[in-house]
């Protein structure tokens, strides 16, 4: 260790005596100053948990600001019936699957056997103890709050997460996760990070700043033996900004002449380096080996004292070297090992040189048990290698598998990485440098991906080559939005053609799908381009399997039109409905579901939205289950269930804040727009249409002058329904909601005298739709269209034909909204009782559908008629809150507490707390009268 020892000489040449004086106890309650504030807010949040109420607090504050001292101060003051649990997360361990989530669980895993078997699965899924699929992030968020609350027991729980900045991915999001459901289970978490972290933004902060000035200087004159000149005491205090461990530390750096008059006391080197600097300096005078234990409990955060112990054997350190460390107040034991502040930790590991690094994490290898804990071990080991070695690397290969089974895909990556590199064979380094980048674009990270890519140029293979094109196609797509990704997936789908059919197949379909999104603003003629180089490719291709039907299927409605492609998407459907499905067939079949919405095919779009939401389920894919669910939400609304559609939405949005994976909010727009929120579609619309350009994404565009034409119909102002839908009349063929918005087109242009553009919205209109007879979801909506075009007879044939076929295809909304045209028509007419009739069904179906906007078009038309209505008193349910009426309507169902926290991601606690608000609100006693209170509008 005699490179450390010169590292820790040269760190400062001040005086000995200068730097001796007896260390600060460790952030001593007493001593906290200047913190009264912060102080109460976070006993608030303590004395909120004790009395029923959960909620968290995210302390952020730069180094040595004081973050763990309050919370040392915290866990003091508690008092008992709360029970507080620690960890400290460590940035050596940023790249292991659930590592935060192990240290903070650990110790509370033996009340895991009271969980429910899904969550018991799900976090020994997660810490490697069982051998299965990615556990599903809501159901292991579930699991872990679930389990802070048996943790609480009668009374309360602090739970207290340092450095939370070095959280791995997927404990960050999980533990945010649990953050945004804990409600009434009596847990208080406190989590406290250097800087502002994305993955905890909209929880609550609680921002640490430097001290004022006259804390500052109280603080800075305990922290000295003697006097010091007030210049150099006012230049510490600016210099320090308040930072306490500053005020602290820096004067033992200073030699007396720098006490004295700050002779040579202006640093250019950054605040936090400088207070490493200063705890360095601290430690130089310790013995080599209690310096090395120091560094072995730096390179562990798991603070596992019999690891330390076996470390510290095979590396000669004797226990009383870590008795000297503690006397130096490096390092405190109480059940763990751990540091008396985290900057020690850091300033430790970063000042040893790579050789004593490799020292230490070759004895922790060592050491670690590898039936107990492979994955660190393997890191351990390969943080200790330099030189190629195979035994090595594929046991980081083994262990990237096990992250990605755990869905750690980050974690994956990284094991990767750091395998290729200890690869010795080139063909396998290039192979395991392919996955790692794969591997980090999966997880997000796609400017890494391209990194990583930019060190595979010499590739062996064509394979390789072909799937190095693959994935920069994607990687720059991901990152760039660039406008030639289509054509780049193209080349590399045929450059794959003659070494693996089936991924050259899934580029293609790639290809094809990024295409379509970009529409408009992607590069002219891709879309085309690519069809009709998948037709080539798949030309006299008779398999009748559901993938290649699919894939051909879509190439043909992007190149010949639905007539064409018609035969071929059902076929894909009916195989889809029929053939066995695993996680390999979920894209293909998500495309699947979009051409059922192109081919007018409504129970094969219901059939298809559920089986791929069940096996997205079933087999743990979280990166397809947000669209999937987003397809079933489409089919939700399309049954006239916007609570449902509501709620998957919800479903949606919490699994994206755990994944990380971006999606744009279509399925909220929408919603807005069929509820009849115009200002909130407003809103969303302006935020898609930015973010359309910014991503090229065209189909943005789409869906956000659909959703406004929609609810300016609702609303009945069709000029400005008629502004947003036009601009979809060019876009008609591209299918999908362009064509779909023409009906919303025709309700706006026929109100507003615009009847040259209604007529060839509805020849649009008819070029996308089948013949008569072969699709009622067709005929239905071409019979409303063509209705509102008519008179006399014929228009009131084709609104009764539209009502009809919608009713049978069970789409209650678009009966209702063609229940009110036909009834508008009828009190134009005069015939103000068979007007009647048809606006009164219109009111019932769209109100009992939630879409407010059309229901109170209807009631102003139905009031026109001179029917005297009843006044509609606000009725009960109105008073609840929307998290309220989740759990009264799914109470009403049936389900058990239990059962209705698995299904709305809170605790069986919460379920019975909102049970007893909706009770008093509507003024019963038990379950059975729900029914009553709260009747079903289906």
């Amino acid at each position: 260790m005699r490179r450390l020892d010169r590292h820790y000489r040269m760190e400062s040449e001040v005086p000995r005596a200068v730097i001796e004086p007896p260390m600060i106890p460790p952030f001593s309650p007493a001593a906290l100053l200047g913190r009264d504030r912060e102080l109460s807010e976070l006993l608030a949040l303590v004395r909120q948990a004790r009395e029923g109420r959960s909620g968290t607090l995210v302390v952020t504050g730069g180094a040595g600001i004081g973050k763990t001292a309050l919370l040392d101060r915290l866990a003091g003051l508690v008092g008992q019936g709360v029970r507080v649990v620690r960890m400290v997360a460590a940035e050596s361990e940023m790249e292991l699957t659930c590592a935060g989530l192990q240290l903070l669980c650990g110790p509370l895993m033996s009340s895991s056997d009271d969980l429910p078997a899904p969550e018991r699965e799900a976090l020994e899924s997660a810490f490697g103890l069982r051998g299965s699929d990615a556990p599903s992030p809501l159901v292991l968020s579930l699991a872990v709050r679930d389990l802070l609350t048996r943790a609480a027991g009668a009374g309360a729980l602090l739970c207290v997460i340092d450095d939370a900045q070095w959280l791995d991915d997927v404990s960050a999001r999980t533990i945010a996760s649990v953050a945004r459901r804990l409600s009434v289970e009596k847990v208080a978490l406190v989590m406290a990070s250097r800087q502002e972290d994305p993955r905890f933004d909209d929880l609550p902060h609680l921002v640490v700043e430097g001290l004022a000035d006259h804390d500052a200087r109280a603080l800075l004159r305990g922290a000295l033996a003697g006097s010091i000149d007030e210049r150099v005491a006012d230049q510490l205090i600016v210099e320090s900004r308040g930072n306490p461990l500053a005020l602290r530390e820096l004067p033992r750096s200073l030699g007396p002449s720098e006490l004295a008059g700050g002779f040579a006391l202006a640093s250019s080197i950054p605040l936090e380096s400088r207070i490493e600097q200063s705890l360095l300096a601290q430690l130089e005078p310790l013995p080599a080996p209690t310096r090395t234990l120091l560094l072995l409990a730096a390179a562990d955060p798991t603070g596992d004292t019999g690891l330390l112990w076996r470390a510290g054997a095979i590396l000669g350190i004797a226990p009383e070297n870590l008795d000297l460390a503690q006397q130096a107040d490096a390092l405190v034991v109480s059940g763990r090992v751990s540091f008396r502040h985290p900057l020690i930790r850091s300033a430790v590991y970063r000042s040893a040189t790579p050789a004593e690094r490799r020292a230490v994490h070759a004895a922790l290898a060592d050491a670690t048990y590898e039936d107990r804990d492979p994955d660190r071990r393997a890191w351990h080991r390969a943080s200790a290698t330099v030189a190629p070695d195979e035994a090595v690397a594929g046991a980081l290969v083994r262990s990237a598998d096990r992250a990605r089974a755990r869905g750690g895909v980050a974690a994956s990556a990284a094991f990767l990485e750091r395998a290729a590199g200890l690869t010795p064979d080139p063909d396998v380094r290039a192979d395991r440098m392919l996955a790692a980048a794969e591997a980090k674009l999966d997880a997000g990270a796609a400017a890494d991906a391209l990194r990583l890519l930019g060190t595979t140029r010499d590739l062996a293979t064509p394979l390789q080559k072909a799937l190095a094109g693959r994935l920069r196609a994607r990687a720059e797509y991901a990152l760039w939005r660039d406008r030639s990704a289509p054509r780049h997936l193209l080349r590399a789908a045929q450059t794959l053609e003659p070494h693996d059919a089936q991924m050259a197949r899934d580029t293609y379909m790639l290809a094809l799908t990024v295409a379509i999104y970009a529409s408009r603003l992607g590069e002219p003629g891709a879309t085309e381009e690519i069809a009709q180089a998948v037709l080539a490719a798949t030309a006299g291709d008779r398999s009748p399997t559901a993938g290649d039907l699919i894939l051909r299927g879509q190439a043909l409605l992007c190149s010949e039109g639905p007539a064409v492609a018609r035969s071929t998407v059902r076929r894909a459907i009916t195989a889809f409905q029929t053939e066995p499905v695993g996680p390999s067939d979920l894209q293909r079949m998500w495309i699947g579901g979009r051409a059922a919405q192109d081919v007018w095919d409504a129970d094969g779009l219901r059939t298809l939205a559920e089986r791929q939401v069940q096996v997205a389920r079933s087999t743990g894919v979280l990166t397809v289950l947000p669209m999937a669910l987003n397809l079933l939400m489409v089919v939700r609304t399309f049954d006239g269930d916007l609570d449902e559609a509501e709620r998957i939405c919800d479903e949606i949005d919490a699994m994206l804040l755990i994944t990380g994976h971006p999606l744009p909010p279509y399925g909220r727009i929408f919603i807005a727009a069929y509820r009849g929120r115009v200002e909130e579609v407003e809103r969303r619309a302006a935020e898609l249409r930015a973010d359309a350009h910014a991503r090229g994404e065209g189909y943005a565009l789409t869906v956000a002058n659909m959703a406004e034409a929609l609810v300016y119909n609702g609303a009945g102002r069709y000029d400005e329904a008629l502004a947003s839908a036009r601009g979809e009349l060019p876009y008609a063929h591209e299918l999908g909601h362009a064509m779909r918005t023409l009906l919303e087109l025709i309700e706006a242009a026929s109100r507003v005298g615009e009847g040259t553009l209604a007529e060839e919205a509805l020849e649009q209109l008819t070029r996308v739709t089948p013949p008569q007879g072969e699709s009622d979801w067709a005929d239905a909506f071409m019979s409303l269209a063509q209705a509102q075009l008519r008179e006399g007879d014929e228009a009131e044939r084709l609104y009764r034909r539209a009502i009809e076929l919608f009713d049978r295809i069970r789409v209650p909304m678009l009966r209702g909204r063609s229940q009110l045209l036909y009834g508008e028509m009828l009190r134009r007419q005069g015939r103000r009782v068979d007007a009647r009739e048809q606006l009164r069904a219109a009111v019932d179906v769209l109100t009992a559908c939630g879409m407010t906007g059309f229901a109170d078009r209807a009631q102003r038309e139905r009031n026109a008629t001179g029917e005297k209505v009843r006044a509609r008193t606000a009725t009960t349910p109105d008073a609840l809150t929307e998290q309220e009426l989740n759990v009264a309507r799914l109470a009403r169902e049936g389900l058990t507490n239990r059962e209705i926290g698995a299904r709305l991601f809170i605790s069986a606690h919460t379920v019975d707390w909102h049970l007893r608000k909706v009770f008093t609100k509507l003024a019963i006693k038990s379950r059975n009268e729900l029914h009553v209170a709260l009747p079903d509008p289906h």
